[in-house]
């Protein structure tokens, strides 16, 4: 009945619903406070990823951590939130988007306040890993929100828009108030202004979202696949903490525990994989038989089947691998090698910002006119050149506008248009009561990615001679990554315009599948 209703509709009535505010909304004051909340969670997650590694020399003078370690407080966070974000996203579909992100803003808030108080290396990675649960949760469900109010069309092109254009915000407002907490205060205060700017977007949530979406539950009849979210998270801790540690290993990947912990991860991802497989298997059996009902996939591999999405994921885990090598490597450099100071590192990194908000505007004009291809493509080229320009910069006479300048624009070129053409077509190609695991997969290619080639940046920069050489092969592998991910787009990946629900659109075919 519903697919009849859908068919009856005409095409400009399809397209004026795509530009109205949506009826759940009593008033535009109430929508856009509802946008604001998502908007700053966004930004709040962003927040810790990006501004920690400003804070690596003092804070490591401060707790003593040594050299060797200083890799890990950066690295926890990506970790558990990437890990994380397919079990949230199942929780967020059973439980309704409203719980999920409001508990994952007090969660994210109580470990950054305890992040604060720090007393050594140990308690600082604790903090930091727990506190990677929190945008775990909150991104899940915040997209899930976005996703399930606003049907295709123009107004949801914008709204994406401006959500992904808060990513590079919260990068650069990271590097803002650590590089201000760094000179002017203290280390930890960028900590305790990050929990006050969370309890700001948790109070935003709480007024702002309306009533109806507080008690929607998707799904709420799903079984809830705990055994495979165990497999992969232990396995994915596994394998990224012998990836990252293996450049600071005693004896590098001979060392005993690097290869044991990479064998036991791989084993465990293994059966990760056969879970999923078979869980997804007894799901479809299920739709045609009256038997027990058994756990949803954490993660259905029939996702895979959707056109052009595996070779979408394999290009953003390789751009978001180069921007983790990127935005680490670009901060160390400027301080270590540049010798500038954390508040220049700020000034240095505004394009960055600036840029996330003009293409966040842009973005939502051209999103339903351009095709998804083009625009990847473009942000492609910029993932390739961002970290090009750091790779040749000369070792003396640096000028910003023709290197650092023209790299932060690329940057924010890359990471904000990729981001949002990712979370338009997920959500709009999967079905409502997948809009949590749509958001799960969009974020956590993005956190896994950084927090993967991280370690693998890491391991380069070791292997070279020299601080300022071992940080350009760290760069020049970010081009590499980039660079295959851009040969994957042209070869395997094809995204129509996001246009409206008139079956020309992004993410949607005729059959109800993917582009």
């Amino acid at each position: 009945m519903k697919e009849q209703c859908a068919e009856d509709q005409r095409p400009q009535d399809v397209d004026r619903q795509g530009r109205q505010r949506p009826r759940i909304f009593p008033n535009l004051v109430v929508e856009i406070g509802f946008c604001v909340a998502l908007m700053l969670s966004q930004i709040m997650s962003e927040f810790f990823i990006s501004g920690f590694n400003v804070l690596i020399p003092s804070v490591s003078q401060s707790l003593n951590i040594p050299a060797a370690s200083t890799g890990w407080p950066s690295s926890a966070f990506a970790l558990t939130a990437g890990s994380s974000l397919l079990l949230f996203g199942q929780l967020a579909d059973k439980y309704g988007g409203f719980v999920v992100f409001t508990s994952g803003l007090t969660w994210h808030l109580v470990w950054t306040l305890i992040a604060g108080f720090s007393q050594n290396e140990i308690m600082l990675n604790f903090c930091r890993a727990l506190q990677g649960f929190g945008p775990a949760a909150i991104l899940s469900a915040g997209i899930m929100l976005l996703g399930s109010i606003y049907p295709p069309g123009p107004r949801k092109n914008i709204v994406f828009s401006i959500y992904g254009g808060c990513a590079p915000i919260g990068f650069s407002a990271g590097i803002l108030v650590s590089g201000i907490a760094d000179q002017l205060l203290n280390w930890r205060w960028y900590f305790w202004i990050g929990a006050i700017l969370i309890l700001i977007t948790l109070v935003s949530a709480l007024i702002f979202i309306p009533a109806p979406i507080r008690t929607q539950r998707p799904n709420p009849t799903l079984k809830i696949d705990y055994l495979g979210a165990a497999l992969f998270i232990s396995s994915l801790i596994l394998i990224f903490f012998a990836v990252n540690d293996c450049g600071h290993a005693p004896n590098g990947w001979r060392t005993p525990y690097i290869p044991v912990t990479l064998v036991i991860g791989c084993i465990l991802l293994a059966g990760a994989i056969y879970t999923e497989h078979r869980l997804t298997s007894s799901t479809d059996d299920s739709k045609t038989t009256t038997t027990t009902q058994t756990a949803t996939p954490i993660l259905p591999l029939t996702l895979f089947r959707v056109p052009h999405l595996p070779a979408l994921l394999i290009a953003l885990f390789l751009f978001y691998g180069t921007f983790g090598i990127w935005l680490l490597y670009t901060v160390t450099y400027m301080q270590n090698i540049l010798h500038i100071s954390p508040l220049m590192v700020v000034v240095w990194y505004l394009p960055f910002a600036l840029g996330g908000i003009v293409l966040s505007f842009v973005g939502g004009t051209i999103l339903h006119i351009v095709p998804g291809t083009i625009l990847l493509i473009l942000s492609g080229i910029g993932w390739v050149m961002a970290p090009l320009l750091f790779a040749i910069l000369p070792k003396e006479g640096v000028s910003y506008w023709a290197y650092i300048f023209p790299a932060m624009i690329c940057g924010t070129v890359g990471v904000d248009i990729t981001y949002n053409i990712t979370n338009v077509f997920l959500t709009t190609t999967l079905p409502e009561q997948q809009q949590g695991l749509a958001a799960a997969v969009a974020n956590s290619v993005l956190f896994l990615g950084v927090s993967f080639f991280v370690g693998w940046g890491d391991f380069v920069a070791e292997m070279v001679d020299g601080q300022r050489q071992g940080y350009k092969a760290a760069f020049w592998l970010g081009v590499a990554c980039a660079g295959v991910a851009l040969t994957v787009l042209f070869g395997w990946v094809k995204i129509e315009a996001a246009r409206g629900e008139d079956g020309k659109g992004e993410g949607e075919s005729e059959e109800g599948g993917g582009v």
